[in-house]
């Protein structure tokens, strides 16, 4: 024991500089992640502001029970689910896709400016990315409705008919952020033994061949990670994206237990109801990510997880 001591002072000085380089993130995750975590003690309490967090009145599980009593839960939950779902069937394999596409490419100059022009609209935040994207769909001067008036088709009210509202969340978080996922799976490929695509070449495998037999297994462990980590996200579909493009007429469809916590808790002041649906999400969201893992490892054989 007194030898292992020794033996992890030596490691720890050894990389002592970069420990400090990790300093700053493990303070801002202890700042802004973890002493917040003491906060939840609201859901179990009648919260008043003039008391304070400790000096409010336990209630036990008061609020749980209201919050799943609550005929508003069960929507807000099913928008929730539903959105983050197409999100995950429609939006996590795209920059899969564009990362073999962008890999694929002979032209280091047409890759890279396809590889940046991708990449640009995940700096941009959705306040502006929303706009420009109501501007682009608006029924009066929108370049999409002016063309379908072009064409002597009424112009359509996107961000107002309930129907259409779901897609265009999809497609729009498609647009913004398949950029930089493709980074982190360009990464990926580029770790990839480029002797196999040599053996392959010599055995006749032509670029298809090549993708499946050897670029998507040896990829395969990061998209197990990242998709584990993005079911464990299910209930956080983006409050950014939907704040800004929401409206009343499609609150039916489109409002989620972000906008919802938002709504009810900062707008009205429950704050104690909110966190007990703030502290179910982050249990649900645990259990999924302990349950993705568990899947990951038993049909991998142990190989692929993230524990």
């Amino acid at each position: 024991m007194k030898a292992r001591l020794q033996n992890l002072k030596k490691q720890f000085w050894k990389s002592r500089y970069l420990f400090l380089l990790l300093c700053p993130i493990l303070i801002w995750y202890v700042v802004f992640r973890y002493v917040p975590i003491t906060g939840s003690v609201i859901a179990f309490k009648d919260y008043r502001f003039s008391k304070g967090i400790w000096g409010s009145t336990w209630v036990g599980l008061k609020y749980f029970k209201a919050l799943f009593a609550a005929p508003e839960f069960l929507r807000v939950f099913r928008n929730t689910v539903l959105i983050s779902v197409y999100k995950i069937i429609f939006g996590f394999p795209a920059p899969i896709m564009l990362a073999l596409m962008l890999n694929e490419m002979t032209s280091m100059a047409y890759k890279k400016v396809v590889q940046t022009a991708t990449y640009i609209p995940y700096f941009i935040s959705w306040v502006v990315y929303g706009g420009l994207i109501a501007m682009l769909l608006s029924p009066t001067y929108g370049m999409i409705n002016a063309v379908l008036k072009s064409l002597g088709i009424e112009p359509i009210f996107f961000l107002a008919t309930p129907s259409l509202f779901r897609p265009l969340l999809v497609v729009t978080s498609i647009l913004k952020e398949s950029g930089y996922g493709a980074i982190i799976y360009l990464a990926a490929i580029s770790a990839i033994d480029q002797q196999l695509y040599e053996a392959a070449t010599i055995d006749g495998a032509g670029k298809a061949g090549k993708i499946w037999h050897i670029t998507l297994p040896g990829i395969a462990s990061t998209v197990v990670v990242l998709f584990i980590l993005r079911i464990g996200q299910i209930l956080n579909v983006g409050f950014d994206q939907i704040f800004v493009l929401y409206n009343p007429t499609v609150y039916g469809v489109g409002d989620v237990i972000e906008t919802f916590t938002y709504r009810v808790g900062i707008l009205q002041g429950r704050f104690s109801f909110t966190t007990a649906l703030g502290l179910f999400k982050s249990v649900f969201g645990f259990v999924l990510v302990v349950a993705a893992n568990y899947l990951a490892k038993k049909t991998s054989g142990g190989e692929r997880g993230i524990w």
